[in-house]
């Protein structure tokens, strides 16, 4: 007899792989956008941008670790689930997992858009100034692909996750 895994088994590791991916995701933005910097020559000597210097940006590294501490959390439930087939938190870990990847996808996905603008606004500013910064702003644009990348991971296990909630709310 062929026996194939039940559909929450494939569910509750395509929530895991879901999240595992989120995570690598998250970690990159996170060190991409924490070693950005970048430094261009002026009459007036060399002028250094960071990306603590630009409100935006440090506004998407925030949601970039509230994201990161979720979803290693999320992981750490989902390998018990996936090991021992059974929930953390009981039925309660469902509305949970529902609310929580609502939310954290859409703190993702600001961050990723507060640091698109402000990458596309300022490096016109910067450009006009005859300062390009041209590596600056590619990194920082980097950092926000790989956080729309988290954040579309995180909005796919929410759906996942939504699909579980009626059977046990």
């Amino acid at each position: 007899m062929d026996s194939a895994p039940s559909s929450s088994t494939v569910s509750r590791t395509v929530i895991l792989l879901l999240r595992v991916l989120t995570f690598v995701f998250l970690l990159i933005a996170l060190i991409l956008i924490a070693v950005t910097k970048g430094t261009e020559d002026t009459t007036d000597g060399p002028v250094e941008a960071k990306f603590t210097d630009i409100h935006a940006y440090r506004y998407m590294i925030s949601t970039i670790i509230i994201g990161f501490v979720y979803n290693l959390m999320q992981m750490v439930f989902s390998i018990i689930n996936v090991v021992s087939g059974k929930r953390v938190c009981g039925d309660f870990g469902y509305v949970f997992d529902f609310f929580g990847d609502k939310i954290i996808s859409y703190f993702l996905i600001s961050g990723s858009a507060a640091g698109y603008g402000a990458s596309e606004d300022l490096h016109t500013f910067f450009k006009a100034q005859d300062l390009p910064f041209n590596s600056f702003f590619a990194k920082a644009n980097a950092s926000a692909s790989l956080l729309l990348l988290g954040f579309l991971c995180n909005a796919i296990a929410s759906i996942f996750t939504s699909f579980a909630l009626p059977k046990k709310a």
